[in-house]
């Protein structure tokens, strides 16, 4: 295929033989587009100096610190509910000592690990689903997705297609507490009520 070379003209803006052809000149050829975008582009990303910043302040949650339970009583494989980081809907949590090396976990192997009980996909209850040989949560009674406690909750299938949040645990001494939720907490906009 060749291209009558009238046209091209008339592309790369070669005004003569676009008025020859009679054909109206192209105003701006492609290398002067891709510039023109890349400098729009980085301005508009970077800013124009001189012009004042958006004055948008940081909003940072505060979670209470909750005793959860005691370390020395946990067993392997045995979870433990509890509410967290407040009493209200979708509040239900579990806390299970995995007994391998989980992510987020704590504890002298770093297995023991927390999460919220309501599944991400359509808010479907994980309560009573633990599953202890593969060391995970579901399924779901909804649409079927399970999720891995030892690698911070990922779905591992179904239809879901966020990890659960996980419940963020410190230990001191012999004493379990949760300080705050990794991840968003099913119908809910913020994880606190407020």
């Amino acid at each position: 295929m060749t291209i009558d070379p009238r046209i091209a003209a008339a592309v790369n803006g070669e005004n003569d033989e676009a008025a020859k052809a009679g054909t109206r000149p192209c105003l701006m050829n492609r290398r002067t587009f891709l510039l023109t975008g890349g400098v729009t582009t980085a301005v508009v990303m970077i800013g124009i100096p001189g012009l004042p910043e958006a004055q948008t302040p940081a909003v940072v949650a505060t979670y209470p610190r909750k005793l959860i339970t005691k370390l020395s009583s946990l067993k392997d494989d045995e979870p433990f509910d509890f509410e967290y980081p407040d009493e209200g809907q979708y509040a239900e949590s579990i806390l299970v000592k995995l007994g391998r090396e989980a992510g987020g976990g704590v504890g002298p192997k770093s297995d023991v690990v927390a999460f919220n009980y309501t599944c991400t996909h359509q808010g479907g209850p994980l309560q009573g689903t633990y599953q202890a040989a593969d060391k995970a949560l579901g399924p779901c009674p909804l649409h079927l997705t399970t999720f891995d406690l030892t690698r911070h909750g990922i779905f591992i299938s179904g239809q879901a297609y966020q990890s659960l949040p996980q419940v963020l645990l410190e230990v001191e001494g012999d004493d379990i507490y949760a300080v705050g939720m990794f991840g968003l907490i099913y119908g809910r906009f913020y994880n606190l009520q407020g």
